[in-house]
């Protein structure tokens, strides 16, 4: 009780000082009595804060649905839109037996982000003309359309109290927090009324039409309909009337107890009891006379930044507006209807969220954001968020059944052709699969590459018919395919959506990273992929240390990046031990390179030992331009290749075999770059008597990064007496 009284009690008369002007405002703009707002705030702190899930969260009436109550007592008048408020509240409780709470949260947040923006710029619309001494219009069109006629008639009185209180609400935030004790609209709501008073400015003012007890209770329902026909005729438009203040309701209110619990510590919300909640407490307010509630994000916000601790808070601010509302309901009525304008056009303008059409842009649904919004403003509610939820299905349709494609060259020849295909292959992607694939020479060697998580039978059969064709042309056509997803099945039964398992290892992070451009933390993230997607398939392999065999031969390579031993080697845990350097050179007097020699031979007792050059190497390009040790690093250590530069330049056989196959420069030294080394690992002396016996083979290999081929190389240059080329390689997989 003392913690309660501690941190609950002040906390309660803070969030009061921020619902108050809060809920005038709201009611004001909804065109409801001014009570109404009051008792709203007083039955969302009561019974909400008793009954809901979300100790923090704070009740209320909210701007969220003001174009919404606004529409409906328009059409139907007060009495109706209270019977309405009580259906939506029974269709919440519903919500919340029935355990669908997490289902509102699947609504895209653009869309929700969107509405809110559009109910603001509508709010802030119809209050512009207040702020002008005019009236609100009854379309955000209309509203735009009579601006000029209000400000050609404004009255200054009334502008110059919504501008201070405008003012004060911009500021107040930047003040040191010692001066904010007290909430900026309390503070602009009295600054206004006592500059009003005391300058004896003639404004209009807040008229309250009888007291709380007065205001309380289900107004009698008129034998018609505001426009003369019985209500019978009017019951589809109620019940949708229901639906949409539940569901609008239901989602602000979880949406802001999921805001709300990101700001605490404390318990987390029960979605499915605060809806229960939230209904209850709209069928107490319809019945009373009162606005609908949900929860409020700038209430409960002010809730937690107070120091509440439990829902004690809550409860007492709606005991605290109750007390103001029956004992001093005269100082409502000084307040000038100006400054409640002022306030709600803040409040309209903070719906709009830069931050928001910021990430709607940078994720690529700006045009939901802007679709929704201006639906919002220029139709109504429903019809904004019906067309911004179809565009968001449509373009999520079109991301995830977008394939990825890519139709190349592969190599330097033109009769080598890689087709690459990635994601979800249905029938939308047949007609650029077909466009790309009549790229192809009619000759051309073709590699297709498949990577998909569904795979239809209109592609399987268009995947088909192209192989068909082309090999009738003098084509080849080898399929990969590399996931679950397979052509044949799309024949055997109705497709089905596969887990889609890329190969890790292969795929720069680049490639697969959450967008164009992200540039945090690769390795992290590349980390993160591992520990998700592979450790558990890694686990069983060596879980065991002991039963792990030795490795069986020491691969030496360059420190290049493209160059991944364990891929083209396709060994796995406890087969190769692997040493790079620069431009894989072997050093006599390099004791990291002896040490790992003499420990591959005496300790684990290899077998082989593999010198791996690569394409494209930089080392190499730096060697073919060395002159003489410039005394950096670098040039001292290539100072090792000096031998393999010099056997290039004598014409080595190594180098007229990479010439035949049309390697560059560059890439002709590297291969004789590998003959040199394997010639000088096998002279080396700590591996010279153990090859001369027999017991340890030294072997060169030569990776072409642009083939991903792997070429054998021995000290003569290349041979490929037991590496299959690559047409040898396909080949052999068409005759299986």
């Amino acid at each position: 009780m003392s913690e309660i009284l501690r941190h609950d009690v002040p906390a309660s008369l803070v969030v009061f000082l921020v619902a108050l002007p809060l809920s005038l405002g709201i009611a004001y703009a909804c065109g409801a009595p001014l009570m109404a707002g009051l008792i709203a705030a007083i039955v969302g702190g009561v019974v909400a804060g008793v009954l809901g899930g979300a100790p923090m969260q704070v009740t209320g009436p909210a701007a969220g649905l003001v174009v919404v109550v606004a529409g409906l007592i328009d059409q139907f008048g007060w009495a109706m839109t209270c019977v309405i408020t009580i259906g939506a509240g029974v269709l919440q409780i519903v919500f919340g037996l029935t355990r669908v709470a997490r289902g509102a949260l699947a609504v895209a947040p653009v869309v929700v982000h969107a509405m809110l923006a559009g109910i603001g710029v509508t709010i802030a619309l119809q209050q512009l003309h207040v702020l002008l001494g005019g009236s609100p219009k009854t379309s955000a069109w209309q509203n735009i359309r009579t601006l000029p006629d209000d400000i050609s008639a404004l009255r200054w009185p009334e502008l110059a109290i919504g501008v201070l209180v405008i003012a004060v609400l911009l500021l107040w935030p930047k003040l040191p927090p010692r001066l904010r004790v007290i909430p900026g609209p309390m503070v602009a709501i009295v600054a206004a009324t006592v500059a009003a008073l005391a300058l004896h400015l003639s404004v209009q003012r807040v008229s309250l039409s009888g007291s709380l007890l007065d205001a309380i209770g289900l107004p009698a329902l008129p034998a018609t309909a505001p426009d003369g026909a019985p209500w019978r005729t009017e019951y589809g438009a109620i019940a949708l009337g229901m639906l949409t203040v539940a569901l609008i309701a239901s989602v602000e209110s979880l949406l802001s107890a999921v805001g709300v619990d990101k700001l605490h510590t404390g318990p987390r919300t029960d979605l499915d009891r605060e809806l229960i909640g939230q209904g209850g407490a709209n069928m107490v307010s319809g019945a009373l006379g009162g606005l609908p509630v949900t929860g409020v994000i700038i209430r409960g916000s002010a809730n937690v930044a107070a120091g509440a601790i439990t829902r004690g808070s809550a409860i007492l601010h709606g005991v605290w507006i109750l007390l103001f509302a029956v004992v001093a309901p005269g100082l409502i009525e000084l307040v000038p209807t100006a400054a409640l304008a002022g306030l709600l056009i803040v409040i309209g303008m903070q719906l709009v969220k830069l931050a928001h059409m910021r990430l709607a842009r940078r994720t690529g649904d700006f045009v939901v954001y802007l679709a929704t919004m201006l639906g919002v403003v220029f139709l109504n509610l429903l019809e904004g968020v019906a067309i911004g939820l179809g565009i968001s299905i449509a373009l999520l349709l079109w991301r995830v059944m977008r394939a990825q494609m890519r139709v190349r060259p592969a190599g330097v020849g033109a009769a080598d052709w890689e087709v690459e295909l990635d994601g979800t292959l249905s029938f939308l992607s047949l007609p650029r699969l077909s466009k790309q694939l009549a790229e192809i020479p009619p000759d051309a060697r073709v590699t297709l590459t498949m990577n998909a998580d569904y795979i239809d039978h209109a592609i399987s059969e268009a995947i088909a018919d192209f192989k068909r064709a082309h090999e009738a042309t003098g084509g080849t056509v080898m399929v990969i395919e590399s996931t679950h997803a397979k052509l044949h099945h799309a024949h055997a039964a109705p497709p089905q959506r596969h887990f889609m398992s890329r190969a890790l290892g292969f795929a720069p992070w680049r490639s697969w990273l959450p967008w164009e451009g992200y540039d945090g933390g690769s390795v992290l993230d590349g980390i993160g992929e591992y520990n998700q997607r592979a450790a558990a398939a890694l686990h069983p392999l060596i879980r065991d240390p002991s039963a792990i065999k030795d490795p069986d031969a020491l691969f030496l390579t360059c420190t290049d990046s493209r160059v991944m031993p364990n891929v083209i080697t396709a060994s796995g845990p406890g087969d190769l031990f692997t040493v790079r350097n620069v431009g894989n050179l072997v050093a006599v007097d390099d004791e990291s390179l002896s040490a790992a020699l003499d420990f591959a031979v005496r300790t684990l007792g290899v077998s082989s030992l593999v010198v791996c050059g690569h394409s494209s190497c930089g080392a190499m390009n730096e060697l073919l331009s060395l002159s003489e040790d410039s005394g950096t690093p670098m040039s001292h250590w290539l100072a090792h290749g000096r031998d393999s530069l010099d056997a290039y330049r004598g014409g080595h056989p190594g180098q007229l075999d990479a010439a035949a196959r049309g390697f560059a420069a560059p890439d002709q030294l590297g291969v004789v770059n590998v003959a040199v080394q394997v010639r000088r690992l096998r002279s080396h002396p700590l591996l010279a008597e153990s090859v001369a016996q027999g017991r340890i083979e030294v072997l060169g290999v030569y990776f072409d990064v642009a083939t991903a081929h792997v070429y054998e190389v021995d000290a003569d240059g290349i041979t490929e007496d037991r590496l299959p080329s690559p047409a040898r390689s396909r080949a052999a997989t068409e005759d299986r």
